[in-house]
């Protein structure tokens, strides 16, 4: 159930150039699973929508949240700025995130580009834990490909605490040269389904690649969006099926998704 609320900020730090990573105090942490977000309000009143952040790590014991962004506008930059024991109004939580049901027993090639990394290491957590409550032949195997633009690769400790991780980096100072595709490629990475997160170029060339490779791809869609809570249109993906709500080939990123089947989405 998605609701307004104050969350104090129990650390903030920077992991790259522009690249924040902050830890919120909120009881909506124990709602929140992999692939979802939540709106974080400005407190300058001239920017009245709230910035959709995905979540990076959910701890329901501290009812704590983890973010990690990049600050790509004024309201970004004003999250930068806060310190530990500012408060600041979220909306949360949003979206449907990564359903872990149909990842058992299988292969799992977790992918992400840019600020789509964060998303991937909640999930990573998630199947990780999941293993351990699961038979030997209900485990899922989980491989990380991740894409950074040079050798800053923030939150690479984190996730090679769930799985094989291998980097892909623009400028090739690091792992792979090139993108995830190309990491994949090197590395003969085989995989029964994919979960991946990043900007569109990426996650069209995951659409394709999963599609000639015949296995599922759940892709988390990053889109500007306005009220969050899937009234205002102002977010929406052509799809396959008719939405119930618009009566059009589409489908709202805020509530349907964020993450669709790549096969039901246009991109």
């Amino acid at each position: 159930m998605k609701k307004k609320t104050t969350a104090k900020i129990l650390s903030q730090k920077s992991l790259a150039p522009g690249i924040y990573d902050m830890w919120l105090e909120c009881d909506i942490a124990k709602d929140a699973s992999a692939g979802q977000f939540i709106g974080v309000y400005p407190n300058d009143k001239s920017t009245l929508l709230p910035r959709p952040i995905s979540i990076c790590e959910a701890d329901a014991s501290k009812s704590a949240l983890r973010l990690v962004y990049r600050v790509a506008g004024k309201g970004t930059a004003e999250f930068s700025q806060y310190k530990e024991g500012d408060g600041l109004d979220v909306l949360g939580v949003l979206g449907n995130g990564y359903d872990l049901s149909l990842l058992k027993g299988k292969r799992v090639m977790l992918m992400g580009g840019g600020i789509g990394i964060p998303p991937m290491l909640e999930l990573a957590k998630e199947l990780f834990c999941q293993n351990e409550q699961l038979s030997i032949n209900e485990k899922s195997e989980i491989i990380i490909v991740v894409g950074y633009r040079d050798d800053k690769t923030f939150l690479k400790e984190d996730l090679e605490k769930y799985g094989k991780v291998y980097i892909a980096s623009e400028d090739g100072s690091v792992g792979t040269k090139g993108n995830v595709m190309n990491a994949v490629e090197a590395e003969e990475i085989e995989a029964d389904v994919i979960c991946a997160c990043g900007p569109m170029p990426m996650l069209r060339a995951i659409k394709k690649f999963a599609s000639e490779k015949n296995i599922p791809a759940y892709i988390s869609l990053e889109e500007h969006m306005a009220c969050g809570v899937g009234a205002c249109l102002g977010c929406v993906v052509k799809t396959k099926e008719v939405d119930h709500h618009s009566h059009v080939n589409n489908a709202r990123i805020c509530t349907d998704g964020p993450v669709f089947l790549a096969e039901d989405v246009e991109i």
